[in-house]
C-alpha cells in the first residue's frame, strides 16, 4: 500500500500517529508533540507542492531543519532535534510498512545542540562544600574523606566509589582510578585529601567493615558494603545544603571545580585531559571557555589600555 492522492502526506501522518498511540502506547504529551512538530512538516511539505510522502527527498527533510533554525520564530536547537526525531519516526514507520520505497529521512543530522558550560565553583564556595560534613563519626569521616578525594582527584563519583584500599598509594601519593569502558589512569592525591583519608582509614572504615561482611572498597556504607554512587551523590547533595550552597551543585561539581580550577592556575590542557581520563582533548577543552571569561575580566579591570576613556 502506499500513501498516494492529494492527502498522501496527511494519510501517512495519522497512519504514524495512529501507530503510536495505539500499537506503542505512547503517552499523550508525547503524541501532542508528535502532532505539532508534524504539523510543521505538513506546512513545510504543502508550501514546496509536494503531497505524497514518497515524492519526499532528503533535501526537503535537511531543508525542514534549517526552516525551523531560520524562520520568523526560529525554533532553539533542541526543540528543532525533537521535530527531525518526529519526522524521522514517520518516515522510518513509512518505510518499514511498504507506505513509501524508502526512508530518506535516516541520514538527516539534528541541529548541534549548545555545549553548555559546567557549574564550576569558586575556591572559596569549595571550601565551603568541604566543610559540610562536621561531626567526628564514623559517617562525617567517611563523607570528608569521600568529598576531598572528589576535589583532590578530579574522579567521576563512580570512579570514587569503586576506590580499593590497595588503589591508594600513600607513599607516591597516588591513586589508581578506574574510568569508563576499564581504562584505568593513576592521579596524585593532595595531602588534604590524604589526611581526611587517613582519618578515615584508622578512625572510621574498622567500625563501618565490622558490619559487613569484608570488602575491599575503601569508602562503606552504614552496613560495611561499597558505598553506593547514589549514597555519594546524596552526600555531595547533603553536604552543600549544610555548607548554604543550595542546588549549586551536581554529581559532577568537584570534578568540574577540579578541571576548572587546574587550568585557571596555569596546567596545561592535556595534563588536564590525563588527569580527567578524557579521550579526546576536547572535550576538556569545554573547560577552557570558563578560565578565559575569567581572563577577560581580569583584563577588562587591570590592563590600562582595556579601560574605556
Amino acid at each position: 500500500m502506499a500513501c498516494v492522492g492529494a492527502d498522501g502526506v496527511d494519510g501517512c501522518v495519522d497512519a504514524f500517529l495512529a501507530h503510536l498511540a495505539v500499537e506503542r502506547g505512547s503517552s499523550v504529551n508525547t503524541l501532542r508533540s508528535y502532532t505539532t512538530d508534524l504539523q510543521r512538516y505538513r506546512d513545510h511539505l504543502r508550501a514546496r507542492g509536494i503531497a505524497e510522502l514518497a515524492a519526499v527527498r532528503e533535501r526537503d527533510v535537511s531543508d525542514f531543519v534549517v526552516a525551523l533554525r531560520s524562520g520568523e520564530t526560529p525554533l532553539a536547537a533542541s526543540s528543532a532535534a525533537r521535530a527531525l526525531a518526529a519526522v524521522r519516526g514517520l518516515h522510518r514507520f513509512a518505510a518499514r510498512d511498504g507506505l513509501v520505497p524508502v526512508d530518506v529521512a535516516h541520514a538527516v543530522s539534528p541541529p548541534a545542540l549548545p555545549k553548555r558550560l559546567p557549574k564550576a565553583l569558586t575556591i572559596d564556595q569549595v571550601d565551603q562544600l568541604l566543610a559540610g560534613c562536621p561531626g567526628e563519626g564514623p559517617v562525617p569521616l567517611r563523607d570528608r574523606a569521600l568529598l576531598e578525594l572528589l576535589y583532590s582527584t578530579g574522579a567521576r563519583i563512580s570512579e570514587a566509589v569503586g576506590i580499593d584500599l590497595d588503589d591508594l598509594d600513600v607513599t607516591s601519593r597516588t591513586v589508581l582510578l578506574r574510568g569508563k569502558g576499564g581504562k584505568q589512569r593513576i592521579v596524585p592525591v593532595g595531602r588534604p585529601a590524604l589526611e581526611a583519608v587517613d582519618a578515615y582509614r584508622v578512625r572510621s572504615r574498622p567500625d563501618l567493615a565490622a558490619r559487613g561482611r569484608g570488602t575491599p572498597a575503601l569508602l562503606l556504607n552504614a552496613r560495611g558494603a561499597r558505598l553506593s554512587r547514589q549514597s555519594a551523590w546524596h552526600t555531595l547533595r547533603s553536604a552543600a545544603e549544610v555548607s548554604g550552597l543550595g542546588t549549586d551543585v551536581s554529581p559532577h561539581t568537584l570534578r568540574h571545580c577540579f578541571a576548572t580550577h587546574l587550568l585557571a592556575g596555569g596546567a596545561d590542557v592535556r595534563v588536564v585531559q590525563e588527569l580527567l581520563g578524557h579521550a579526546s582533548v576536547t572535550t576538556t577543552q569545554v573547560y577552557t571557555h570558563v578560565t578565559v571569561d575569567a581572563l577577560r575580566e581580569v583584563y577588562a579591570t587591570a590592563h590600562p589600555r582595556a579601560r574605556a576613556r
